[in-house]
Formats: structure tokens, C-alpha cells, sequence
């Protein structure tokens, strides 16, 4: 009898455990489908520190991230997922892709006025710890379905 309830108990607190690791998206699978939905061919960004070198935002706040840019600058296209360790670390993230996003839109004012509108378009949002950065044609549509996954 003492075995069967321990057998319950730990499949209670297995269960328990599990159901806490549920809250949240997977950044890399919602880059795979954006990338499969719109046929993006872009850059991706492997690790914390290139968050830093591009972004400067601080590696130890990011709990994960999917990051793909143009790495040819034929077009304004960056897409930067970030899920923060916590608020504030998603206020200071948010901070520095709105910097980037300044950035752009600078940029291609000088440089590209054509494809200014399109920049325009693009911004920089943040839901709870998740954050985002999406400059692309189809921006709208890329960020509903980042939005979506992430509920």
C-alpha cells in the first residue's frame, strides 16, 4: 500500500512539474514557421552575444531568442524574437530594439526614401516578457503570427 502511494505521489509531482514548463513558445519553431510561411533567406544570429554585439542587449536577460537578419542589406528586414527573464529585463530589451528600430528608419530616410513607408510599418513590440523586432514586407502578418504563437 505504501508503494502505491508513493507511486501516486510521484506521479502527481511529475505531472505538476511538467505543467509549470507549459507557459511559453518555442522562439526557433516560431522562426522555422515564419520562415516556411514567407521564404525569408536570412541571416541567423547564434548566440547571446550576437544579441549583444547587434542590439546591446544584456545576454543575462534573455531566456531565449530566434534572430534572423538580411545579411546582404538589399531590403529592411531584421526579425528579432526575444522572451526575457523577467519585466524589466523586457523593458531594457524593448529599449534597445526600439534603438535599432530609430535606427532603421534613419537609415533608410537618408538612403532609400522608397522603401521608408514600408519601415514605417514595422515596430517594435513587447507582450508580457516577450519582445519583438520585426522589419520586413510583410511585417503585419509575421508579427500576428509571432502574436498568436505566443499566447
Amino acid at each position: 500500500m505504501k508503494r502505491i502511494i508513493a507511486l501516486v505521489i510521484a506521479a502527481i509531482m511529475s505531472v505538476s512539474v511538467l505543467a509549470g514548463c507549459g507557459g511559453g513558445a518555442d522562439l526557433n519553431k516560431v522562426m522555422t514557421d515564419i520562415n516556411s510561411s514567407y521564404s525569408l533567406n536570412l541571416k541567423s544570429l547564434e548566440s547571446k552575444d550576437d544579441l549583444s554585439k547587434y542590439y546591446s542587449i544584456d545576454p543575462e536577460g534573455v531566456k531565449q531568442f530566434a534572430a534572423e537578419i538580411d545579411s546582404n542589406n538589399n531590403a529592411p528586414v531584421e526579425i528579432i524574437l526575444v522572451e526575457a527573464t523577467d519585466a524589466d529585463a523586457a523593458s531594457e530589451i524593448e529599449k534597445a530594439l526600439a534603438a535599432r528600430y530609430n535606427s532603421i528608419v534613419s537609415q533608410y530616410a537618408s538612403y532609400t526614401p522608397e522603401k521608408l513607408d514600408s519601415v514605417k510599418k514595422c515596430k517594435v513590440t513587447k507582450d508580457g516578457n516577450f519582445v519583438s523586432l520585426i522589419v520586413a514586407d510583410n511585417a503585419e502578418e509575421i508579427l500576428q503570427k509571432y502574436q498568436e504563437s505566443i499566447k
